[in-house]
């Protein structure tokens, strides 16, 4: 019997990335998934490989979150598990940030996960319990200026998510909620944004981040702490951070590669 063996999850912003390490892991470990992306081409192709249920999801669409639950509902069942993982980055510091570029990462990151929330307690509480896990950040932890609008945006789903949980602890509905924070971890988002930050502040910059970057994790390393969350074995967890950084939030200076 796999850890989450019967167990039914979305994972949004699944196509690619963390998302779908946590598709993989989760359907490896015997749940029910339904993978959520904007992209239709790699969510399609994905959802085939693996023969999960896919959905083309833009997360800010409130409306859309009600279709979301009620298909998957539908289609398996019950509701067990929700990972709010759909994200962006836009490169930008307090003084830079453009007006559009951090409503749009507000508009991903805020209110996809508020949007997903409210749309998901009724129905795991309806049905006994279930588990929310927040895609966070160490950017949610520490300042990193290159990213402002991120900072603000995981900042708010870190709070959020101590919020959901406190709601559904004292309501006792059985519905925890917790949020992982990843450092720097090989994602195609992640490798992309090298361009944005040559564009928005020059190479040199890029090569001075990288000659002192930390040791990078891989996606599955998301996947294993979200597998966790989302199972029995951290029925007692609630309301809490998982920081999956190889000790870069507590270390000073930079962590050997």
């Amino acid at each position: 019997m796999g850890r989450l063996a019967g167990k039914v999850a979305i994972i949004t912003g699944a196509a690619r990335g963390l998302g779908e390490a946590d598709a993989r892991a989760f359907i490896a470990e015997g749940a029910l998934v339904t993978i959520t992306d904007v992209d239709q081409i790699l969510g399609s192709a994905l959802a085939d490989e693996l023969g999960c249920h896919f959905i083309q999801h833009d997360v800010s669409d409130e409306s859309r979150w009600s279709e979301v639950v009620q298909q998957t509902v539908e289609r398996f069942g019950t509701l067990d598990i929700l990972v709010n993982n759909a994200g962006i980055v836009k490169a930008g510091n307090p003084e830079n940030q453009t007006t559009e570029e951090y409503r749009q990462t507000m508009a991903v990151h805020a209110d996809g996960v508020f949007f997903g929330c409210r749309a998901a307690i009724p129905e795991m509480a309806h049905s006994g319990g279930g588990s929310i896990i927040n895609m966070c950040s160490l950017a949610a932890i520490q300042g990193e200026s290159y990213v402002a609008a991120y900072c603000m945006a995981k900042g708010g789903i870190d709070a959020y998510t101590r919020a959901v949980a406190v709601h559904c602890a004292q309501n006792n509905n059985g519905v925890r909620c917790n949020s992982i924070h990843p450092s720097g971890i090989e994602t195609p988002m992640v490798a992309e944004f090298g361009s944005q930050m040559t564009t928005k502040y020059g190479a040199q910059v890029l090569e001075d981040m990288a000659a002192h970057a930390s040791k990078s994790g891989e996606p599955e390393d998301i996947a294993y702490a979200a597998v966790y969350l989302a199972s029995d074995e951290s029925k007692f967890v609630n309301g809490t951070r998982i920081v999956v950084d190889n000790s870069m939030s507590v270390t000073s200076g930079q962590v050997a590669g």
